[in-house]
């Protein structure tokens, strides 16, 4: 899923080009695998910060076995990515889109639930 960039080179180019089947296909299941609450709970965690699956589980307040699991699938996925170091295995998202399409959805969502405005256009 990786494909590395910023992922706003091309933007413009990329208007009117329709995704390919290949692109839709794995689209679909990159937002199926975040539809998840916590999913969405755990890569937001890792975001800004490596964390092993003891911790992840204390900050979101989730079992460990179930932590586990969900970091397994969300692995393959190729949503987030881990390290070994010793007996613990560190998780991390390190795919700046991920890090992207995660925060643009939350500065779209207010705290109370409802749509956040639109930011302010600038003029330049």
């Amino acid at each position: 899923m990786s494909t590395g960039g910023t992922g706003t080179e091309g933007l413009d180019s990329d208007v009117g080009t329709d995704p390919t089947s290949a692109q839709v296909e794995v689209a679909a299941e990159t937002f199926r695998m975040l539809a998840s609450r916590t999913r969405l709970r755990l890569v937001w965690s890792l975001v800004n910060q490596e964390l092993d699956v003891s911790s992840l589980a204390e900050a979101i307040g989730a079992a460990v076995p179930t932590v586990s699991q969900h970091l397994a699938k969300m692995r393959l996925a190729g949503l987030i990515s881990s390290r070994r170091d010793g007996r613990r295995i560190f998780y991390t998202v390190d795919d700046p889109h991920v890090v992207s399409m995660v925060r643009e959805i939350f500065d779209h969502i207010a705290p109370d639930g409802s749509l956040a405005p639109d930011p302010p256009v600038s003029d330049s």
